[in-house]
């Protein structure tokens, strides 16, 4: 038996995926990769959504092969476990372009599967 049920997993990544929004509204690349605490509070909000990724059932992923969810459980695992591999131009990149199409996503999850 999962510890959380998964909804509420859905709804740990879209807390953490709109923190990190709020975090980095109107910064640019530059601000952001010379703040050391905002760059450690993005990580591991991203931890955090990578860990919630994971533990959503396999069965539900299926339902929703549009989210990434193994990149994002990659990425989780990065940042984990390979942390000096990381690259702040990827984490920027994720935050501006994938950040935003994946919250919209797992809304459209929330509505469809609370229905």
């Amino acid at each position: 038996m999962p510890s959380r049920n998964w909804l509420l997993r859905i709804q740990d990544i879209i807390n953490a995926g709109n923190s990190i929004q709020r975090y980095t509204a109107g910064m640019t690349f530059e601000e952001f990769q010379q703040n050391e605490m905002l760059i450690k509070a993005i990580l591991y909000d991203f931890v955090v959504i990578g860990e919630a990724a994971i533990n959503v059932p396999s069965e539900v992923q299926s339902r929703y092969p549009q989210i990434p969810w193994r990149l994002i459980g990659d990425m989780r695992n990065v940042i984990a476990h390979e942390y000096f591999q990381v690259n702040l131009r990827i984490i920027w990149n994720t935050v501006q372009n994938n950040l935003p199409v994946l919250l919209t996503q797992l809304q459209d999850l929330l509505e469809t599967e609370t229905r």
